[in-house]
């Protein structure tokens, strides 16, 4: 891991800094995405490729983005033929939550990185969600095609409501036995997961879609608005959860399929 410039104390309360993993093949195209979300919700993204780049006295929160499939090794399944897998990039991004989870930074969990949250708090993922789920769409677009339905009493629906969502889709694992401390906040009209949450500090949300695609919808932007303001009261020591539960409730105008 590298020592990067330290911002001043104003600059870091002022835009919480957050570190964002991405794959090295889509990184020029995912991380602007991601870094545009972030300073929509009042942070600073920093690209974080391979583990060198990696420093987490640099930053208050953590982004661990999509990308190929999690090695099934890391919860005790089976090398399938045809899967892509990045080996590097798993060590990685487990070793970065395992760190920020122990130094209390809030995270957000795109697709894999989802999957990865659960994995690393010792939950488990099937390989094949498609076989396991028949009912469950498959999608491969960045386009809003799969209906989510959040569910009710969860942070994800005092953040974005209980309206069902329209969302993309690419990917072909999700989460199966959840990790210590998470709990499920969304399925899609088959039962499949598609998003889980921590229970307490610190705060952590993965969803299975791509919400940095989705620049337009206001309830996906509240994802990223709410990691900054988890990674906003953790830099002044206060409480992430109670931080993210202070955010305005969310618009019910914003929360029709064509807005959302």
């Amino acid at each position: 891991m590298i020592l990067r410039r330290r911002d001043s104390d104003g600059d870091r309360a002022a835009r919480p800094r957050i570190g964002v993993t991405v794959s090295a093949r889509s990184a020029w195209r995912i991380f602007p995405l991601i870094r545009l979300q972030v300073a929509l919700a009042g942070g600073r993204a920093l690209r974080w490729i391979t583990e060198a780049e990696v420093d987490l006295a640099a930053v208050d929160g953590v982004v661990i983005g999509g990308g190929d499939d999690i090695a099934p090794m890391l919860y005790g399944g089976e090398l399938r033929a045809g899967v892509t897998l990045d080996p590097a990039r798993d060590r990685m991004e487990a070793r970065v939550i395992e760190a920020a989870r122990g130094q209390g930074l809030p995270v957000l969990g795109i697709c894999r990185g989802a999957q990865m949250l659960n994995v690393v708090l010792g939950g488990t993922l099937h390989q094949d969600a498609f076989a396991v789920y028949d009912a469950s769409r498959r999608y491969r677009t960045i386009l809003p095609r799969r209906r989510v339905e959040v569910l009710p009493q969860t942070r994800l629906a005092d953040l974005a409501g209980t309206q069902p969502m329209r969302v993309n889709a690419l990917h072909s694992q999700a989460v199966d036995q959840l990790g210590q401390g998470l709990r499920l906040s969304a399925r899609d009209e088959g039962g499949m997961p598609q998003a889980l949450e921590s229970l307490a500090d610190p705060f952590a949300i993965g969803v299975q879609w791509h919400p940095e695609h989705l620049v337009y919808a206001h309830r996906q932007r509240r994802l990223f608005r709410a990691l900054v303001s988890a990674a906003g009261a953790r830099f002044q020591g206060d409480c992430q959860t109670e931080a993210v539960d202070r955010m305005p409730p969310v618009d019910a105008s914003e929360t029709f399929f064509a807005r959302d």
